[in-house]
């Protein structure tokens, strides 16, 4: 005799749009919780960054993997170090080929950067044969080290700015941020985004990236309203 399966549980389309409406919600609940917490729990100016009106500048290196990198998830920090007058590089590790729009995805980059107010000659992205963007390619850290180190000969780099683990970590970063300072002794400082509108804006020009839920992010994300450094000594 034949077994027999109940049929699959359907959710109404009402249902459906009800849940993604509380999944929204809630990661906006919880991002602004975050921001909010970050500057509650941080100081907002750096000690090892001068303000502006201490006469000293910075050559900051901002790396990042793909292209639409520094508009997601770095636009506080890129804002805070040009109002401040410090002189920001920003080194892109691939074109982000892998969908084979890499020189799209190149021009965007400049466009956004031209919004941050970063200068051209100031922004490098790299296109090495074994660096390329994809879930299934595994870059070599001595190679990226090599790389980096150049760069910061090249412009006699001060600071250096990254995360590549950390901006996928989502509403759990608050935490990592609190139990590193914590467990470290190290302070960690908490930039707010004084221009918002500008993340959206940089992010806007990224049009092969440009999808509806990129679109979401920007609006929810915290990386949007506020970035937490802590200073690491190399």
């Amino acid at each position: 005799m034949p077994e027999c399966f109940p049929p699959p549980l359907a959710i109404p389309f009402e249902m459906a749009w009800i849940l993604a409406a509380v999944t929204v919600i809630s990661l906006w609940a919880i991002s602004l919780w975050r921001v909010l917490c970050g500057f509650s729990c941080f100081p907002s100016k750096p000690a090892f960054l001068p303000s502006s009106g201490s006469g000293k500048k910075r050559n900051v290196l901002l790396v990042v993997a793909h292209p639409d990198d520094e508009s997601m998830f770095f636009a506080p920090t890129i804002l805070f170090l040009t109002s401040e007058g410090h002189n920001l590089h920003i080194l892109c590790m691939s074109t982000g080929n892998a969908e084979g729009v890499g020189n799209v995805r190149k021009e965007e980059l400049y466009r956004a950067c031209v919004v941050l107010k970063i200068p051209l000659q100031h922004v490098k992205i790299l296109d090495h044969p074994e660096l390329q963007d994809g879930f299934n390619n595994r870059w070599d850290h001595k190679l990226l080290s090599t790389i980096i180190e150049d760069e910061i000969k090249m412009w006699d780099i001060d600071s250096i700015s990254t995360s590549i683990l950390r901006k996928y970590s989502g509403p759990v970063d608050i935490w990592f941020s609190i139990l590193c300072s914590l467990s470290s002794g190290r302070q960690m400082y908490c930039i707010p985004n004084s221009l918002p509108r500008k993340s959206y804006l940089a992010m806007a020009e990224h049009e092969s990236q440009w999808v509806w839920f990129r679109k979401l992010f920007v609006l929810f994300s915290s990386y949007t309203y506020t970035n937490t450094l802590r200073k690491i000594n190399f």
